[in-house]
């Protein structure tokens, strides 16, 4: 038997592609159809969870959605949220504001949103010792520095905190990239994460338990523009190595036909698969190594202390 070839490491995007990305999503009127599809499927997942959160973390919550559905699931909690950049926080700022609901006169108080940009303080009142949940759907692929973004959500949960994410998969167009590579083209897509490497990188970020599940879609369009038009709100190109400046129309042309020649199926419409990358971890209490003398931070003495826990 020939030995078995390595998975390949999953590539992060290229940093200024996805600020370009980034700044055109916060400009749709609302989040793609797939990430609506993706949250009801993520939440379905909190049916099988016990823990009950009174603060939780929407990450990214224009783009991926979900807010109301983890609020049926948990309606006394309260939401706070978390964007990546101004432009997507001023958007949930909006969206909050519009679904405020105060009778005429208490029209001249001052409501602050429970919205931030990342690296900003959160606002008065946030729990001390984190947030009981932290919600990222279809986060996954769109992180320049997942680690780093792993290592945020954990700093963001109370001790036994969980987290829900969720993102794209390696078999994602794969039709698409198959083409690509037969055009001779550079790749459409970043190598999308595998579930496998996501528990690694979920326990090196601090997680504990981790679950990790996937599952394929395959979609379909009656024709090439229709397709396009809709991966366009999915987001861009964010791979490194791909074409460098602005497509001619003439090459729109060839890609058109050639997706119309190459991705129809026998119901004659073309077909996409979509893969989709489900993570849920919990936050642990802090491993403390005893030694001839043991330094324990404030807040780790005081969470094990609530938690009856003890230095390990």
């Amino acid at each position: 038997m020939s030995p078995q070839a390595p998975r390949p490491e999953p590539v992060a995007p290229q940093p200024a592609a996805l600020a370009r990305q980034t700044a055109r999503l916060a400009q749709l009127p609302q989040a793609a159809w797939l990430h609506e599809e993706v949250a009801r499927r993520l939440s379905d997942k909190l049916e099988a969870i016990r823990l009950t959160p009174t603060d939780w973390v929407d990450w990214g919550a224009f783009l991926g959605t979900g807010a109301d559905l983890v609020a049926q699931r948990y309606p006394q909690a309260r939401r706070w949220v978390l964007e990546p950049t101004e432009a997507l926080a001023e958007r949930s700022r909006q969206a909050w504001a519009a679904q405020q609901t105060r009778p005429w006169w208490s029209a001249w108080r001052k409501s602050t949103p429970l919205v931030v940009r990342q690296g900003q303080p959160w606002p008065g009142g946030w729990p001390a010792d984190g947030a009981g949940l932290l919600w990222a759907n279809m986060a996954l692929h769109a992180q320049a520095n997942l680690d780093g973004t792993l290592k945020a959500w954990h700093g963001a949960l109370a001790v036994d905190g969980f987290l829900m994410c969720s993102g794209l998969g390696p078999d994602t167009a794969r039709e698409l990239r198959g083409l690509y590579q037969q055009l001779g083209w550079p790749l459409p897509t970043i190598q999308f994460i595998d579930m496998h490497d996501l528990g690694d990188a979920l326990v090196k970020a601090g997680f504990s338990d981790p679950v990790m599940d996937m599952e394929r879609l395959t979609l379909t369009w009656p024709d090439a523009p229709a397709m396009l038009a809709e991966l366009r709100t999915w987001g861009g190109n964010v791979a490194w190595g791909r074409f460098a400046g602005l497509r001619t129309p003439r090459w729109r042309d060839r890609l058109v036909h050639a997706l119309e020649d190459h991705l129809r199926g026998p119901d004659g419409r073309l077909r996409l698969t979509v893969e989709l990358v489900y993570g849920h971890a919990i936050k642990p209490l802090p491993k403390v190594p005893l030694s001839s003398e043991t330094k324990v931070s404030l807040g780790d003495m005081k969470r094990l202390i609530k938690s009856g826990g003890k230095p390990t």
